[in-house]
């Protein structure tokens, strides 16, 4: 016997004829509207490939335009359905949030503190939002109030709480002083925005001193100059420096309770609702 001698076989031959039968394919799929996405998930091939195949095509390039379009307009009606279904949701959500409104405010209606909260946020509360609740105020006094309120008619223990402070003033004694006079913690407080015209470098230098303070627990937080000792004294008493108090809670259920509570509380005050309810001591 011979010694067989092993074909050779050309493996490139192969290859070319394997690219040339899913070539073929992707002509088919791609001329019957396919995007290159679904081809792909079709074959397998990459999308490189396709695009290297079909990109000086015209009639390829008709077939992409129509599948923009088409994927414009399915997005379109999907994002409509869902607008939708959150419509439906917000809407069911503000209906329920005003039946309980009316509920609570019945209840309520002679109770010092949440009629006293209501009108506070009457004047101080964004009316406009639909989804949250924002009080702000530069009174301590209206804010320990609000914050009381939360707590103990809302049962919100922790709203998120920030200060509004021109520039030029010292934030960690605002800080300071918001935290005690609402019975708060500094560190429950989240970061103090700034704004207005800079009042000076020498503010701006306390204001470093005081952060580094804070972060390696400094006793001499308040002794790091006479100046800073001196504005402590008068924070809260002199013009704005201690800044606006912030308090927030998203929420949009009790954000429409809050607005139907000021709509009740108002027409009941306008009405003298309160006269007739009330029996006049003679």
């Amino acid at each position: 016997m011979g010694i067989l001698t092993p074909l050779k076989v050309d493996s490139r031959q192969y290859i070319i004829q394997g690219m040339r039968k899913d070539r073929e394919q992707a002509v088919v799929l791609r001329k019957s509207g396919m995007s290159y996405s679904d081809i792909k998930s079709r074959m397998g091939v990459p999308r490189s490939t396709l695009s290297k195949w079909f990109r000086d095509q015209k009639w390829s390039n008709d077939i992409a335009t129509d599948c923009a379009n088409r994927a414009r307009n399915n997005g379109a009606i999907r994002f409509a359905v869902l607008n939708t279904v959150r419509q439906n949701r917000l809407g069911s959500l503000r209906k329920e949030a005003r039946q309980d409104a009316m509920l609570d405010f019945e209840d309520l209606k002679y109770h010092p503190l949440f009629i006293s909260g209501v009108i506070a946020y009457w004047m101080h509360g964004d009316m406009k939002s639909r989804n949250r609740v924002c009080f702000s105020s530069a009174d301590p006094d209206k804010v320990s109030l609000f914050r009381v309120f939360l707590v103990r008619i809302c049962g919100i223990e922790r709203p998120k709480v920030w200060i509004s402070l021109p520039r030029g003033n010292l934030a960690f004694l605002a800080e300071s002083f918001w935290a005690e006079t609402c019975g708060m913690k500094v560190d429950d407080l989240g970061k103090t925005a700034i704004s207005g015209r800079s009042g000076g470098n020498s503010s701006n230098i306390i204001n470093n001193i005081a952060q580094n303070s804070r972060t390696f627990g400094s006793k001499d937080t308040f002794n790091v100059s006479s100046m800073a000792y001196n504005q402590r004294q008068n924070v809260g008493k002199m013009g704005n420096n201690h800044g606006v108090c912030n308090m927030v809670v998203n929420s949009a259920y009790l954000k429409n309770k809050f607005l139907k509570w000021v709509e009740l509380l108002k027409d009941d005050l306008v009405n003298e609702k309160y006269l007739v309810e009330v029996p006049r001591v003679e």
